[in-house]
């Protein structure tokens, strides 16, 4: 099946990004939210990321222009009738998700592939909410998804080799390399990251060390290019704490459970960037 149409479920910091990606690779894309205002200010941030690449010289304004016509704007799921493909990326709720995927089933085309974005739901449950099961898979970006290069490809007990290798070829036509994995919380990245950022909090919350001799330990012996505690703040502590505990609960390992200090920190509201402090301190820009 070859894609031309994408609809997009969802424009806060991910789904907003994977528009852009898919509207700068010459996809006609829809983008969907549940309020007007939540749509407004997510377009604008599109066109303001646009706008940043040709002020930098990285994107010709002839391109930042054909990308804007070909992303629009809507309320309503009935208007994804016509896409190939729909990219859900809305709140990390299951049930929310299932309806929404209910909802995705009765309005799609019947050729249309539906994936998530979602970095701990199952898959497979998503899908169940379908009558085209085989249909249904995941394509989970990195943040910023105009940025990071990877997508992993989740493939669930029901996906379809059709599916797969159609989504695959177009994670390609964005200029992303796909990895492929099978529908198991955590998937590749996350099951390998989370335990890490855990045993980070652990080291500072026991004293071993500080968090910055953690953060310089792991940049300059192993070559990251940022620190545990610089990564959490990026990623959000409220966020790496649901997937934990999501994670946790799929495993029952000792590895995945969340520490006290990462609880206390989301209970006190230092969520990272995002609140302006969180392990390090992030003033208002």
């Amino acid at each position: 099946m070859t894609i031309s149409k994408v609809g997009v479920v969802g424009c806060g910091l991910m789904g907003g990004g994977i528009a852009q990606v898919v509207a700068q690779s010459g996809y006609q894309t829809t983008v969907v939210e549940a309020d007007q205002s939540f749509l407004d200010r997510g377009l604008q941030n599109i066109h303001r990321s646009l706008d940043g690449l040709v002020d930098k010289g990285r994107l010709a304004s002839e391109q930042r222009d054909a990308a804007k016509a070909r992303l629009t704007g809507t309320l309503r799921v009935e208007d994804l009738g016509g896409v190939d493909l729909v990219i859900e990326a809305i709140t990390e709720n299951p049930v929310i998700k299932k309806e929404t995927f209910a909802r995705l089933d009765r309005f799609c085309a019947p050729h249309a592939l539906l994936a998530s974005n979602t970095s701990s739901c199952t898959i497979t449950e998503l899908a169940a909410a379908t009558k085209r099961p085989a249909q249904v898979l995941g394509l989970h970006f990195f943040n910023p998804a105009p940025v990071m290069k990877l997508v992993e490809v989740i493939r669930t007990i029901l996906t379809g080799d059709a599916a797969i290798k159609t989504a695959s070829a177009f994670i390609q036509s964005l200029g992303k390399t796909p990895v492929a994995a099978q529908d198991t919380t955590g998937f590749i990245v996350n099951r390998l990251l989370v335990p890490y950022l855990l045993e980070a909090v652990r080291l500072l919350e026991s004293g071993v060390a500080s968090k910055e001799d953690i953060d310089q330990a792991m940049k300059l012996g192993c070559g990251y290019p940022m620190g545990p505690f610089t990564l959490l703040d990026l990623v959000g502590l409220d966020t790496t704490l649901y997937v934990a505990e999501v994670m946790f609960q799929e495993f029952r390992e000792a590895r995945f459970a969340p520490p006290p200090l990462l609880r206390r920190m989301v209970l006190a509201g230092h969520l990272g960037r995002k609140s302006g402090k969180g392990f390090y301190d992030h003033p208002a820009r």
